[in-house]
């Protein structure tokens, strides 16, 4: 009678089930990192800054990798361009339920309201210059090509998007940031009911 099978499969259960364990709390920390750092606004884009220009550095010195960074500066522009529109586009909510965002001064106070969050644009930014961090070390994906094209078509790209929701913003009287909250100024109204003392 061979136990051996039985044996290895068991080894090889207590294997995953020891990677699985392993990869949770390694998920578990980052999710824990991550919290931590949501409210610390300036320090999360400095380091990101840092982490951008340690990638900038690392293409420059070894001149290539010219692909990845378009690739890279695409989905930069993807996600500025979510991070700059409203989460409902005012264009549909018009023909739905009238408009969506004030747009004049009486109107309600509403806080703009992104596609994308901050942190949740941050965060993919951080992620994909890791990547492309990452993918500079494998040759396979410097591929030759003459970069100042990319350039120039990257900036042509940047340049139309950027036009196009800037023309939405001023169509739709919206801005994408909101400096804290709204504050009014409350001034003390006089009494408008006097009571009477004297008797008649």
């Amino acid at each position: 009678m061979n136990m051996g099978g039985g044996a290895g499969v068991a080894d090889e259960s207590s294997t995953t089930s020891a990677v699985a364990q392993l990869s949770h709390a390694v998920w578990l920390r980052y999710q824990h990192l991550l919290d931590k750092s949501t409210p610390l606004v300036l320090y999360r884009w400095i380091f990101l800054g840092a982490i951008a220009l340690i990638y900038a550095l690392r293409v420059y010195f070894i001149q290539g990798f010219y692909i990845i960074t378009y690739g890279l500066g695409i989905y930069i522009l993807q996600l500025l361009i979510a991070f700059l529109s409203p989460q409902v586009d005012p264009e549909i909510q018009e023909l739905t339920d009238g408009p969506a965002l004030p747009t004049r001064g009486s109107d309600e106070f509403r806080p703009f309201v992104r596609r994308l969050p901050e942190f949740k644009f941050w965060h993919s930014l951080a992620k994909a210059f890791c990547v492309a961090f990452v993918l500079t070390f494998f040759s396979a994906f410097d591929v030759p090509v003459f970069w100042p094209i990319l350039l120039f078509y990257w900036l042509v790209l940047f340049v139309s998007t950027m036009k196009r929701q800037i023309m939405h913003m001023i169509k739709y009287k919206y801005v994408p940031f909101t400096f804290g909250k709204q504050r009014y100024d409350r001034k003390k109204a006089a009494p408008t009911t006097e009571t009477n003392t004297s008797r008649p």
